[in-house]
Formats: C-alpha cells, sequence, structure tokens
C-alpha cells in the first residue's frame, strides 16, 4: 500500500487534523472490543449459556492475557508496515472477528472470540492511532491527542446504552453483526483513503511549521523530542519500567470495575440501566477533561500530572465502596470520567515524548501490550471474589494498593536525558 501518493485532499488547514480525525474514529471503533461494550453481553452470555460469573471472567481474562501477549507484534508491524496499511487490515479483521462473535455456541468458540476482539479491537484499533497522531505533531501533541481522545469518550459514553437498546431489540448475535457491518462499510475505507503515515509523505512536516510560533510557550517534555530512542535504549532506562507499571494499573483496576458494573449495580440495589448510566458518565464527563489534560501536558512535566491522576484514582474507588445509591453511582460515574481523562491524554503522550518517534510503533507495542495483559488480570480476581464471597467490598479495598504505588512510581519518573545514556 503505498504511502507516498500525496495529500488526498486539499484542506486550507494542516492535514495533519484531517489524520486527527480518522485516529479518533479508529478509536471509537475499536469500542466492540473494549470492555465497557463487551460488559453488557455478559449477563445474556451468563443466562444463555448458564456458565458461572467466574467461568465467563475466566475465559475473559484468558483470552485477553493471550492477545495482550500476541500484541507485542503488532508494534513491530506498525513499524515495518506503516500506520495506514495496518490500519486497514486490522479495521478488516476486527469486522470479521465481530461476525464470528454472532454465532458462538460454546466456551471454545467464546475463548477466541473474546481473543480476536480484544487483540484487533482493543490492542490494536488503540495502538495504530496512538503511534500515528505523534508522527504528526510534537509542539500540539497534546491538544492533538485530546482531539483524537473524542473518538473514545464518545464511544465508551454511546455503546453500553446502544448495546443494550440493541441486544434487546434485535439481540445479541445481530448486534455483533451489525458492527462488524459498521466497521467495513464506514471506517475501513475513511482509513485507506485519507490516512498517511507521517507528514514527510507529503511533503509537509509536524505541526505544519517548521519553527516554534513568536510568543508560543514551550513544551518542557519534548526537549529530547527528535532523539529517537530504539526499545532496547527506552527499556535501560529507570523511568520506562516505572512508566510501564502505571500503565498496568488503569488497565487493571478500570477493566475490572466495567466488566463487573452489572453485577456491582446489582449488588447495592441498582438496575442495568444504572450500569449503563455510569459507564455514559464517565465518558461524557471524561470528554471535555481530554482537553484541559492536553492543554496542561504541553505545558507541564507529564509525569507530575501522572501521579495527580492515580491519587484520583484511589479517591474513586474509595467513592465506589460506599455506592448504594443513585446518587453516590452519580458522584462514582463523575470522578470516574475525571480521572479517565487525564490518564487517556498522558499514558499516550508520556512514550513519545520521552523516547521520540522514529520506534514508537515497538516501545508503545510493549506498553500495549502490558496494558492489555493489566486489563485481563483484572475481571477474573473480581469474579472469583464474588463466588466466594458473594461481593466486592474486599477486593476493591485490595485494588486501592494499586494506584497507591503508581503514584508513587510516577513522581519518580522524569524525563530520562539521551545523552546521559549515549555518552
Amino acid at each position: 500500500m503505498n504511502n507516498n501518493r500525496g495529500q488526498p485532499i486539499h484542506t486550507p488547514f494542516y492535514y495533519g487534523w484531517v489524520v486527527v480525525m480518522v485516529a479518533g474514529l479508529s478509536v471509537f471503533f475499536s469500542g466492540p472490543g473494549q470492555t465497557y461494550s463487551i460488559s453488557i453481553f455478559i449477563d445474556y452470555y451468563i443466562e444463555d449459556f448458564e456458565y458461572s460469573r467466574s467461568l465467563v471472567s475466566g475465559i475473559y481474562s484468558a483470552a485477553t492475557l493471550l492477545a495482550g501477549i500476541t500484541l507485542f507484534m503488532m508494534g513491530r508491524l506498525i513499524d515495518r508496515f506503516g500506520q495506514r496499511a495496518m490500519m486497514v487490515t486490522i479495521g478488516s479483521c476486527l469486522a470479521l472477528a465481530l461476525f464470528w462473535n454472532a454465532f458462538l455456541l460454546g466456551p471454545i468458540m467464546m475463548f477466541f472470540g473474546f481473543f480476536m476482539i480484544r487483540l484487533f479491537g482493543q490492542g490494536s484499533m488503540t495502538l495504530i492511532p496512538n503511534t500515528l497522531v505523534p508522527q504528526w505533531f510534537i509542539r500540539k501533541r497534546g491538544r492533538a491527542l485530546s482531539i483524537m481522545a473524542i473518538g473514545g469518550f464518545a464511544s465508551s459514553a454511546l455503546l453500553p446504552p446502544l448495546n443494550t437498546w440493541l441486544i434487546e431489540s434485535f439481540g445479541w448475535r445481530m448486534t455483533w453483526g451489525l458492527w462488524g457491518s459498521a466497521l467495513l462499510i464506514l471506517f475501513v475505507p475513511l482509513a485507506f483513503f485519507f490516512v498517511r503515515n507521517k507528514p514527510e509523505h507529503i511533503g509537509e512536516v509536524p505541526d505544519g511549521t517548521p519553527k516554534p510560533v513568536k510568543g508560543e510557550s514551550v513544551n518542557p517534555n519534548v526537549e529530547v523530542n527528535e532523539k529517537s530512542w530504539t526499545l532496547k535504549e527506552a527499556m535501560a532506562t529507570r523511568a520506562f519500567w516505572f512508566i510501564l507499571f502505571c500503565v498496568i494499573v488503569p488497565a487493571l483496576v478500570n477493566t475490572a470495575i466495567t466488566f463487573h458494573m452489572v453485577s456491582i449495580m446489582d449488588l447495592r440495589g441498582l438496575d442495568t440501566g444504572v450500569a449503563a448510566m455510569v459507564l455514559t458518565l464517565m465518558a461524557v464527563i471524561g470528554f471535555p477533561v481530554t482537553f484541559v489534560s492536553g492543554y496542561l501536558v504541553d505545558r507541564f512535566k507529564v509525569h507530575y500530572i501522572l501521579a495527580i491522576t492515580f491519587f484520583g484514582h484511589i479517591f474513586t474507588l474509595v467513592i465506589l465502596l460506599f455506592t448504594n445509591s443513585w446518587w453516590m453511582a452519580v458522584a462514582f460515574g463523575v470522578f470516574w470520567g475525571f480521572v479517565n481523562g487525564f490518564e487517556r491524554i498522558v499514558l499516550n503522550i508520556v512514550w513519545p515524548n520521552y523516547f521520540g518517534r522514529e520506534h514508537l510503533g515497538s516501545i508503545k507495542g510493549l506498553s500495549q501490550t502490558v496494558m492489555v495483559v493489566g486489563s485481563a488480570l483484572g475481571p477474573l480476581p473480581f469474579g472469583l471474589f464474588f463466588d466466594w464471597l458473594g461481593g466486592y467490598q474486599e477486593v476493591i479495598l485490595l485494588t486501592i494498593l494499586f494506584p497507591v504505588t503508581a503514584g508513587i512510581l510516577a513522581l519518580l519518573s522524569s524525563q530520562p536525558k539521551y545523552e546521559d545514556y549515549h555518552a
């Protein structure tokens, strides 16, 4: 797939913003493979197949874990073939995976169904745009990622109630098929026509201007941006490993809570509609917060903002512990959305800011692998605690230890200096 055909359409503004729009669509269409969407299907699976909650959680966790391990290869493929070719290919693969899920017959098919939508959806359809947008922006990277994140928040806001309505109206099998058709008809052609891998491929430069605009504040996080680290070089730094742990925590915590949201709310006397409302509220609140976080990460040290985000995680989990009414569920959704709005930007911008653009696919691929593995580890303990103790209070208390640790490590993860490791 030739990536040097030039600009497909001429715009009065920098073409990188068109790329951001398609990247946002990619994040949106990762939705069918995300836990906030899959969680709506879980109770229907348990009822139709007569499985225990821990069995479905175990299948989901095992499939997600395998997807996470496999995802590492996607980063290398992105570096080799480019984002455009991979976006078209992965979008088509995800559509086929959704059709597979429409025909589930038992646990083996369920395992492979979960595996494919986690690998192609949650993993690859977010990995690709998060390596694409940083190629087009340096000074305005935080703002560009904030705009791209609109797709993620629109997806997490729309899919839970939309899936609920579609399943009630047409059944869960038809719902999977409708999402697969939407991917093939809408997303794949747009990615093929509009995406270009780098601004250099159309005769442009990052940000659309070769020099900083006079009077514009300097981003303190991109001073070594044009010095690109290889994955091996990045792995030699302390910051790499500390940030990698920070990536695991929100994946583990958010996936566990989202996966069991219907059950958690049910134990508090709140119905499925409230659970879907919390997921939607989280997305609605998180959407404007991404613009605030995008503004902040372009102006302040990113690891400080990351640390503050994890202390917000602690507060959010405490609220969940005491949620027993509709208004407490609303409060939880609001604070959860606020935290998610920050973490989506900070955890995506830290890698290109710290380690450059050239090998971003490999570096971000490993990060995404760890993220998916973290999301695999979350649901099963929650399911086991439910089956053993009949609730989630104890496991939520244990979970608080993770953001506490991540907050401390984030404070210790200042940006490494390229020269210190290449003297």
